[in-house]
């Protein structure tokens, strides 16, 4: 019978080991590790993620009850001090980087988005994360609360987390959502939340496209008005421009104003957008579509272990997010290499009950029965 590597192996075989290692080397700072490496601690805090682990001693435990296929890992047992030491002390950018490198391989096999336009469709948004204020004093958010924030520019072909960054809990919205370098032709989805008409004049001179709902006291005047199908829920569609003394200094472009009412809620939206092109009903399906990224948050809050942490320092609690996100792509390349109909989170649960089985992963996902368990069957058949 040929030889089956574990199912953890497998997956950690989609990280190129020379390529971590050279992101290890570029980030290494301080004295040389003794008995343990990066190497090692992705090991560890990826089976966490992926095993549903929930502290230190939890995760070193577990580790060493797989210690003899740790030498196929190319990873070693590794002891809660020194885990906790690496994780306080070594740069979570390393896995930042990693995050990167996964994603430009995501980008390459990701389907296209549902929509039939071409323009690339991203849904911004950002969640909060709690975090008690007596264990992390460093992330001041309220007089006694702290928490750090999640900004993610959404990519709906694939629903790739394509843009990320994690500040502080005071941070606004709108100032991570400035960082984002978003491409030219895009169409970024967002909310009221990110009202901010000077950056709307800036995306309309990069040549983005943005589609978000008007604040009720905005000031202006109607100078175009067009036919709507009110069969499809439409009210309106105009042309207008900003009155209002700051607001048309800040925004002096033209804009599209569009009234729609939910089928199912009955409620009423007003829909701003610099797109001119696109039908009317196509903007109001774009922003019903932006509740993808709040499905996102809550599947990897749920799912990913983000919201209790194994280390209390800044750089421990940026390392075990940015090494679930890194699972996140790891889920989503498997997805796409083996283009199969089940969810992420079916993939996810079944990663979980035989991470240590010597398995064909892509068999597994088929749903294809093991090997020994085929070939009695086919005794069983023969007889």
């Amino acid at each position: 019978m040929a030889h089956t590597n574990t199912i953890l192996q497998q997956l950690l075989k989609i990280v190129p080991r020379h390529e971590f290692e050279a992101l290890a080397n570029k980030h290494h700072s301080g004295r040389a590790f003794r008995s343990t490496s990066r190497w090692t601690q992705f090991v560890t805090m990826m089976m966490a993620q992926l095993a549903g682990r929930n502290s230190l001693r939890d995760i070193v435990e577990n580790i060493a009850a797989q210690s003899h296929r740790l030498y196929h890992l190319g990873s070693a047992k590794i002891s809660r001090s020194s885990l906790s030491r690496i994780n306080n002390d070594k740069s979570y950018q390393l896995y930042e980087d990693l995050f990167s490198t996964l994603l430009k391989r995501c980008q390459s096999m990701a389907p296209g988005h549902k929509f039939r336009f071409k323009h690339s469709l991203y849904s911004l948004d950002a969640s909060t994360i709690d975090l008690c204020l007596s264990a992390f004093p460093w992330a001041d958010f309220r007089s006694t609360k702290g928490a750090i924030k999640l900004h993610i520019g959404l990519n709906h072909s694939g629903y790739l987390p394509e843009f990320m960054t994690i500040t502080e809990g005071t941070t606004s919205d709108i100032t991570a959502g400035r960082m984002f370098k978003f491409p030219k032709g895009s169409i970024v989805a967002i909310d009221k939340g990110y009202n901010d008409y000077e950056w709307y004049k800036q995306l309309t001179d990069k040549g983005i496209f943005f589609v978000t709902r008007l604040k009720k006291n905005a000031k202006y005047r109607v100078i175009a008005r067009r036919k709507v199908n009110k069969g499809c829920g439409l009210t309106s569609d105009q042309t207008i421009e900003f009155t209002g003394t700051q607001t048309a200094k800040k925004c002096p472009s033209a804009l599209r104003r569009i009234g729609y009412t939910d089928a199912v809620s009955g409620k009423h939206y007003i829909f701003l957008t610099n797109n001119f092109k696109l039908s009317a009903k196509t903007i109001a399906d774009i922003y019903k579509a932006r509740w993808d990224v709040e499905l996102f948050f809550k599947w990897i809050k749920q799912n990913l272990k983000i919201k209790s942490f194994v280390g209390t320092s800044k750089n421990a609690v940026l390392t075990q997010i940015w090494i679930a996100m890194c699972a996140y792509l790891l889920l989503c390349l498997i997805k796409f290499q083996s283009k199969i109909k089940k969810s992420m989170q079916q993939i996810l649960r079944l990663l979980q009950l035989n991470l240590f089985e010597k398995r064909d992963l892509m068999a597994l996902l088929r749903g294809e029965p093991p090997h020994g368990m085929q070939q009695a069957k086919n005794q069983i058949a023969l007889l």
